[in-house]
């Protein structure tokens, strides 16, 4: 059975009927967004790096939800909108993801829509 796609624009949007879900979100990969992901428990959740930020405050959320069981990884700020879900799937390019994100087929510098196309293809 696929796993369910739920674009977000916030991964605030998520609820516990979400859990095991395929997330793309528009939100930031900080330790707040982390904590939303972790309550509705995505399969895999997809943030935007935020620039990455000081003290990798923008990616915080990968270790984090890697020590909860749970695959993360993010989009370059570069190469799609913040805050704008449609814009990581359509044009995000990965940036950085927890080892449990690589495990499924993650790679940074892959499109994200690639990605989401790949997993359905696999499912």
């Amino acid at each position: 059975m696929p796993v369910v796609l739920r674009v977000v624009d916030s991964i605030t949007e998520l609820g516990p009927a979400d859990a095991g879900c395929l997330a793309v979100s528009g939100s930031h990969g900080g330790i707040s967004s982390a904590r939303y992901a972790l309550a509705a428990r995505p399969w895999l959740s997809v943030f935007n790096d935020a620039g990455v930020g000081k003290d990798a405050a923008g990616m915080a959320a990968l270790p984090f939800l890697q020590a909860q069981g749970l695959a993360a990884c993010t989009v370059s700020h570069d190469s799609a909108r913040i805050g704008e879900a449609a814009s990581t799937l359509a044009d995000g390019v990965i940036s950085h993801a927890n080892p449990l994100a690589v495990s499924v087929g993650v790679r940074p510098g892959q499109r994200c829509l690639d990605l989401v196309e790949g997993l359905h293809r696999r499912a």
